[in-house]
């Protein structure tokens, strides 16, 4: 049987399929070059951001904010640890957290939250990473939110501010917000010292979880620590008594500052009402107000000191010039001045004494108009003080070119002119360091920094210490409720009308401020009475009594040596000054 011979394929067939094939791989190759292409030209910060994620991490070290603290180390505000309770709705979703219903009423009875309204910060974007549920709770609630072990339920430790000394030194210290950014007082002024810098190390891991490769270090900047110029003691008697006569007085509020005239430190500051800055929910934005650096008076009364030093300035009278007042009264274009009874020829003492305003208006109008203005804006009645505090008033004094001798009447004797007690502490501590001129200040200072310092001399030492005496005979003779046993202290006291737009009303201030001891001055205490609602109301009965308290614990917290014994009684520089009568000038 004859064998069949195989069928011969067509070679055109395999060509085609060949080609067909060959096409296909083409086209798939150059479809994977074309997108590695693109990924690598056009999209590679897609591939690096996930390399990143994969392998890069970042680790922080936080530093807490600075603390504050008096003279003395006394801790005035610190940083203590706290938890933030934080959720991740994606992680709460993925899980079915919110099934549980039992942990997530436990968890908003214990941060005393509706739990309806808990459940619906969280579930308000599903897709977001990062919710807040309280900020800064204690560590020991924080440690039963970690015992309920919520899904998507996470801490993170942060620090929460603390003020040991509470509503005694808030309006100096300040507080910081739920961030510890600095909003009020000293933690606003220095917040950048006392943030510092948070430290950062960026390295790169493997697979398995290893270092292969640091890429940057960034050094902590560790905070600075403030060291004010406040004795936290001082601080403390200061506002107590100050707080207990606001009180007493039913006064509207009241402002009292003590400071080292040596060194233009102030060693208290103090305000009543104060508040809790470490619960500050419910309080009246007023409270938070430092009183003592942004509200501002007539001075009234207190004033007369320098008029006096500036006529002796001048030369237009001597320490023992006898001023006439008679008859009592004067006009002035169409205005009248007075005292309240006719007080005939009298010493400077007397002038003091009294607070006769016929007195000083006489000796306002002894000296030439400028020299009388340029006086009142050297003591500081136009500037701001020097603390650095925010929202301190420059006060307001005018600098206008025509006064009329009715004005500069009022001006010598504390009225058209309106100062915060702070000025007027500068002004009596000017005084008291014998005329010199220096800014005051809430940080403590070093002997060899007070040794560089310069300052202006604007009085002589010869004329404020001759003043100082005049002073001390007004507290022997008149305001003796402002005397301190052991020690001579010099003073004036000041009533005002408050005004406002238009004109007076029927409110007044109440003001006191000294010096101590006269033999060697080293504090100033001013004390501020606003608006009393009793029937007392004049600086020598509602402020006067509490300076004393003020400069008799000041004193003897910083253990200086009583002057009594050096004490020229009043009678003997009455004598004194009667004796010289002959050279005498008569204004």
């Amino acid at each position: 049987m004859a064998m069949k011979k195989p069928a011969q394929l067509n070679p055109n067939t395999v060509a085609w399929r060949f080609y067909v094939v060959l096409a296909a791989v083409v086209l798939i190759y150059a479809g994977l070059m074309a997108r590695t292409a693109y990924i690598q030209v056009f999209e590679p910060d897609m591939l690096k951001k996930q390399g990143d994620n994969r392998s890069l991490r970042t680790n922080t070290k936080t530093v807490q904010r600075g603390s504050i603290v008096d003279r003395n180390g006394h801790e005035l505000a610190i940083s203590v640890p706290v938890e933030t309770i934080w959720a991740d709705p994606k992680i709460i979703f993925d899980t079915n957290a919110l099934s549980m219903t039992k942990h997530w009423q436990a968890l908003a009875d214990v941060l005393g939250q509706d739990v309806s309204e808990l459940k619906a910060r969280v579930t308000e974007n599903p897709s977001k990473r990062f919710v807040y549920i309280e900020r800064k709770v204690a560590p020991a609630m924080a440690v039963y939110i970690q015992e309920l072990k919520i899904p998507g339920i996470h801490l993170r430790k942060e620090s929460k501010r603390f003020y040991p000394a509470g509503e005694i030194s808030a309006h100096l210290v300040g507080f910081t917000n739920v961030d510890d950014k600095g909003i009020e007082g000293v933690e606003r002024v220095y917040d950048q010292l006392l943030t510092g810098e948070n430290g950062e190390k960026q390295y790169r891991k493997d697979a398995k979880g290893r270092k292969i490769e640091i890429l940057s270090v960034k050094a902590v900047t560790p905070p600075e620590k403030i060291t004010l110029s406040i004795d936290q003691r001082i601080q403390t008697l200061a506002y107590r008594e100050l707080k207990g006569a606001v009180k007493a007085f039913k006064a509207t509020s009241g402002s009292a500052v003590v400071t080292n005239v040596n060194t233009g430190e102030v060693l208290a500051l103090v305000n009543s009402p104060s508040y809790n800055p470490n619960n500050r929910s419910g309080v009246a934005t007023h409270r938070f107000r430092n009183r003592a650096i942004t509200d501002i008076y007539e001075p009234g009364s207190t004033m007369k000191p320098l008029t006096v030093l500036t006529a002796l300035e001048f030369g237009s009278i001597k320490k023992d010039s006898i001023i006439d007042t008679y008859p009592g009264w004067m006009r002035l274009g169409g205005s009248r001045v007075s005292d309240p009874r006719y007080l005939g020829k009298i010493t400077l003492s007397e002038l003091l004494v009294h607070s006769s305003n016929i007195g000083t208006t006489k000796l306002a109008l002894s000296v030439p108009k400028n020299y009388l203005i340029d006086k009142f804006f050297d003591a500081g009645f136009s500037e701001e003080t020097g603390t650095g505090l925010v929202g301190e008033s420059s006060g307001m004094m005018h600098d206008r070119p025509r006064w009329s001798k009715f004005e500069l009447a009022t001006l010598s004797w504390g009225h058209g002119v309106a100062i915060t007690p702070i000025q007027l502490a500068r002004f009596y501590t000017t005084l008291a360091n014998g005329g010199i001129k220096m800014p005051l200040t809430i940080l403590k200072q070093d002997a060899a920094s007070v040794a560089k310092q310069t300052h202006e001399r604007i009085f002589s030492a010869e004329n404020s210490q001759n003043v100082i005496e005049l002073l001390e005979n007004v507290v022997n003779q008149h305001y003796t409720v402002a005397k301190v046993d052991g020690y001579r202290v010099g003073g004036k006291s000041g009533t005002a009308i408050k005004a406002f737009a238009g004109g007076y009303g029927d409110d007044y201030v109440g003001l006191f401020a000294g010096i101590a001891p006269i033999s060697d001055p080293e504090i100033a205490v001013v004390v501020v009475i606003n608006d009393p609602g009793g029937d007392l109301y004049h600086g020598g009965e509602v402020a006067a009594p509490v300076f004393s308290r003020i400069m008799k614990g000041t004193l003897r917290l910083l253990n200086v040596p009583p002057d009594d014994n050096t004490r020229v009684s009043s009678v003997q520089a009455e004598q004194k000054a009667k004796s010289s009568s002959k050279e005498r000038d008569h204004v």
